[in-house]
């Protein structure tokens, strides 16, 4: 065999190994390259992440937490408000007892002594003028009503008594009309007379009374009474 048939046999495999040569080169270098990037990312992220970046980071999820947390309180707040208004609104519209009449002067009080009275005064005088709208102090049944007191005496001119469903009796006197008759189903704050100054009466002014009966001398002081159902007097 010649000799340049030799070398011509053997560059096939010299370059198929400079091939292989070359080619592992090349991977290695992709490798190194690969592995040099991602190592560049990495630090790049903990360069970034300083202590004072974490900080930051940290107050900014914090004050973002607290800003949710202030809103929702401020929702909760105005629901309750809400809630308490419309509550308001139905006691208002549902008051158990109101006062008998809007606009007054308080004169005689309960218990008060003096020369217009046998006894001590038995209720609450309110000065109004003559045809003030008188209303029911609370919801029940009307016992009495008309002239002479509705039957407790002249002293009392026209007057009303109703009775209500805790067992008290509430009574108005020296009324000018009587708008309601016995057996009348009457509700808290409606127009039952208009005031007066008739029977026993020194000047124009609607009394008022709280009984435990529907009859004279069973009388309680009725501005505590009142109180004690939430009128403010």
């Amino acid at each position: 065999m010649s000799k340049r048939t030799v070398i011509n046999r053997l560059r096939p495999t010299v370059f198929r190994t400079r091939g292989a040569v070359v080619a592992t080169g090349m991977g290695a270098v992709m490798v190194v390259g690969a592995g040099a990037g991602v190592a560049s990312a990495h630090a790049g992220t903990a360069a970034t992440m300083t202590p004072a970046a974490a900080v930051a980071a940290q107050a900014q999820a914090q004050a973002k937490a607290a800003a949710a947390k202030q809103t929702a309180v401020k929702k909760a707040a105005v629901a309750k408000a809400a809630v308490q208004a419309k509550k308001g609104k139905t006691a208002k519209k549902s008051a158990a007892w109101v006062k008998p009449v809007s606009k007054y002067t308080l004169t005689a009080s309960y218990n008060q002594g003096g020369a217009m009275w046998s006894h001590k005064h038995s209720g609450q005088d309110f000065a109004v003028p003559v045809g003030t709208p008188v209303k029911a102090a609370g919801s029940g049944t009307v016992v009495k009503a008309g002239p002479n007191g509705g039957g407790d005496g002249p002293a009392y001119g026209n007057a009303i008594v109703i009775k209500h469903g805790n067992g008290k009796y509430s009574q108005y006197a020296h009324l000018s009309a009587v708008n309601v008759g016995v057996g009348a189903q009457v509700k808290a704050g409606q127009l039952i007379a208009k005031s007066g100054n008739t029977g026993n009466s020194s000047g124009p002014h609607l009394h008022f009374e709280i009984r435990t009966t529907p009859n004279y001398g069973s009388a309680l002081n009725p501005m505590a009474f009142l109180r004690s159902a939430g009128v403010q007097i």
